[in-house]
């Protein structure tokens, strides 16, 4: 089989299954284990699949993300009410992350000209935050998503790994008590699971409906997240669960 077919054979053994293993693919293909992760390299790289722990996932599955201008207009009065008590736990000097979700922009368009650094995957909280002088801006470049105006990809997630932050500002799609947070695909998910790894706390953004949502890619962890901001319509049984795993709560 030459190169070329294999490569084929690769993608579209992924594309019917949605994913597979390194292991399986070596079977199939017959060739070693090494082989086989590197043509995965190589198939990322064309942007013909994506690479996961031990295999590949479908690209051509993936779950749309909503448009952003979609997003910005769903639930935006409890959006904004999250994103500016949000920032009253930014001191000066301090080294921030904010995604690329809508709340993340409105806290952008809100925060105070004071000295900080602020790490984004995300074009619009970069522009938002381009016009105020004593914030230092570091976008991370990446694949553009259109659709959430955000960087993600390989690179993205590579040039994550030279930083470090005192803060890490995320949202999600989903929120669930056993299954944690959750992402609408695999290259959202992937991204902010890199940013879980490279902050002191995590204050998770995240409006009542998403509570008891399980989106498509796992994130992380209940376990990973030290405060959650969210709207004063969150059960008052799930406010109580959260703070009896060691999760501060503020819900306005």
């Amino acid at each position: 089989m030459l190169v070329a077919e294999r490569y084929d054979k690769i993608v579209e053994l992924v594309n019917e299954r949605g994913s597979i293993r390194v292991t399986e693919l070596s079977e199939l293909c017959q060739v070693t284990e090494e082989t086989i992760r590197r043509d995965l390299d190589r198939l990322e790289q064309a942007g013909r699949l994506r690479r996961t722990h031990g295999g590949a996932v479908s690209v051509r599955d993936q779950q749309p993300e909503t448009p952003y201008f979609e997003r910005e207009v769903a639930h935006a009065d409890e959006k904004r009410r999250i994103a500016e008590e949000a920032i009253k736990l930014i001191s000066p000097k301090e080294r921030i992350l904010l995604d690329a979700s809508t709340t993340a922009w409105y806290m952008a368009a809100r925060m105070p000209d004071i000295p900080l650094t602020v790490l984004t995957n995300s074009i619009k909280v970069a522009l938002e935050l381009a016009s105020k002088e004593r914030i230092e801006v570091i976008s991370t470049g990446g694949i553009l998503a259109s659709r959430s105006l955000s960087y993600v990809g390989p690179l993205a997630e590579r040039s994550l790994d030279a930083y470090h932050v005192d803060r890490a500002f995320l949202s999600c799609k989903g929120v669930h008590l056993e299954r944690g947070i959750s992402e609408s695909n695999e290259l959202q998910a992937r991204i902010k699971g890199q940013m879980v790894g490279i902050a002191d706390e995590i204050v998770l953004l995240a409006d009542s409906s998403k509570f008891g949502v399980q989106a498509f890619t796992h994130v992380a962890g209940l376990g990973d997240i030290h405060r959650i901001i969210t709207d004063s319509n969150l059960a008052q049984d799930v406010r109580e669960v959260l703070t009896e795993r060691g999760i501060a709560v503020t819900a306005v």
